[in-house]
This record gives C-alpha cells, structure tokens and sequence, in this order.
C-alpha cells in the first residue's frame, strides 16, 4: 500500500481530510509563517517588557488582584521573546517550537476554556479560545515540522502524520468561532471596516463566510492548499487594513496590542498554509 498521498492520487484513490500531503507538512520550516510568527513573538515579548502588562483581552488573568501580576507579567514577556527569537535558528527551534505549544496550549485551556465552559452561548468566548487555538495548532506543526526537517535535511525523521492531521483539525475548528463572530457581532464588524470601503456589511459577512468556507476546505480536504493559503492572506490582510493604521496614527499599548495580535493569528494561519506547500493548489485528483 502506498503511503505517499500523491502516489496514491496518481493511482486514482482520493486523498481526503486534514491528512491531505502530511507526508510531505515538514515544508511548513521552510515557509514564511515560521518567521512572521517568530518576529511577532519577539514584538509580544518587548512589548510586555516595555508595559509590564499582559497583552489586553488576549491574556486576561480571570483572578482578581493575582499575586505576583508584575512578575508574572514579565515572566510571560520573557517566553514570547525567547521563543519568538529561538525559533529564528535551527539550532534552537525544536524546543522552542515546543515551548510555544506548552505556552499557547496552557494559555488557551487556562485562560480561554474556563469562559467557553462557564457561558458557552456566548460566542465571544468562543473566538477568544479560538483565537488562541489558531496559533496553537501552528506551534503544533512548527514542532512535527523541525522533527522532519532536523539539522536542516528534510525528510530526516519521517512525519508523524497523526500529529499534523491533529494540528490541521484543530486549526480548521478554530475557524468558525472566529468567523461567526462576524455575524453575531455584525455592528461592532462593520464599525472595524475602513471607512474608505464602500458597502462595509458586505465586507464584515464575506470575511466571517470564508473562515467557516476556510474550515470546510481543511476539513474535507477540498482546495486545502488553495483554503489554507487565502485564509492567511485574508487574515493578514484584515491585520494590516484594520490595525496598523491605528497604530501609526496613535502609536502605544492600545493600539499595538491588538496589532500583533491580529498579525500573531495571521502568521499561525500562514505556518498551516506553509504545511501544504508540497500539493498542487488545485488539489489531488
């Protein structure tokens, strides 16, 4: 049985789901999700070594007066910017690729799930997790990635190809909170539209309709690169056009926060596109 997904297409079988070219998900090193994923982290860090706060909303402490915040605070400013610059070198990104998941993992389950399992029909809660779980899944296979592609020789270790269809699956299940979150929340939407972009609505429920049309093409294995690849771009595109021009105008923690962390998601979605560089964009057949 052959267990290349692109040698099986060639013999006629179809190649379904997250697994689709997980052989060959070791490319997600090479790719340019690992390096905005790691300079955004090293912004994550100066910044919270500049403020002495957790990054707003994204990292709020569901404890009120926490022993400690300041140190904790710089503790986690200290992570981002270790992880952020380890995994610029090859000589160092293994563990920190896994310290990322450790830390973006205990980040969503401590402070992401406990709101999802306390009110779990309001949404936001649910895009706050899946926010988070977004650059989780990217850590995921950051991590099974270098394992491949160890002491720069792809192919080195072979993939374990049930951890990149866990990390795709759970990438393509954060989608949907965060792009219902557009039509639960279509006013607050539309007021994040730039004003210079006629019809606004139409912009706010395309951008929600294709994180849930993203999730489907992961999912079932439909386009996968083609959906993974338009989801980061889209989501880049979102950070750029809706956050940075506030934080040129009024530069400071306000403004930068929400910048990186917008782009912190981008670059999680563009590690899960990396993954898919080895198919064709139109799929297998």
């Amino acid at each position: 049985m052959m267990s290349d997904p692109i040698a099986g297409a060639r013999a006629g079988r179809f190649v379904q789901g997250p697994g689709a070219g997980a052989d060959k998900a070791g490319t997600a090193w090479s790719g340019i999700g690992r390096m905005a994923l790691a300079t955004i982290l090293v912004g994550l860090g100066v910044r919270g070594l500049w403020t002495g706060e957790f990054a707003g909303t994204w990292q709020s402490i569901p404890i009120d007066n926490l022993p400690w915040r300041l140190a904790w605070a710089y503790a986690t400013a200290l992570v981002e910017l270790a992880v952020g610059l380890a995994l610029l070198s090859r000589r160092t990104a293994r563990w920190a690729s896994w310290a990322l998941l450790i830390f973006t993992g205990m980040w969503a389950v401590l402070l992401k799930l406990p709101a999802v399992v306390a009110t779990p029909a309001l949404e936001a809660t649910w895009l706050g997790l899946g926010e988070i779980t977004v650059i989780v899944a990217a850590a995921w296979l950051l991590f099974h990635a270098r394992a491949q592609a160890r002491d720069g020789a792809p192919g080195h270790t072979p993939v374990w190809k049930p951890g990149i269809v866990a990390a795709r699956t759970l990438y393509a299940l954060s989608l949907p909170a965060i792009g219902l979150s557009h039509f639960f929340y279509l006013p607050q939407t539309i007021g994040f539209v730039p004003s210079w972009m006629p019809y606004p609505a139409f912009w706010a429920c395309l951008t929600g309709a294709s994180d849930i049309v993203a999730c489907l093409g992961v999912l079932f294995g439909i386009l996968p690169r083609l959906a993974a690849s338009l989801e980061a771009a889209m989501l880049m595109a979102i950070t750029l056009l809706v956050w940075l021009p506030g934080a040129v105008a009024a530069p400071g923690d306000a403004s930068l926060t929400p910048l990186l962390m917008s782009a912190a998601i981008a670059a999680g979605a563009w590690v899960v596109a990396d993954s898919y560089r080895a198919l064709p964009w139109r799929g297998i057949r």
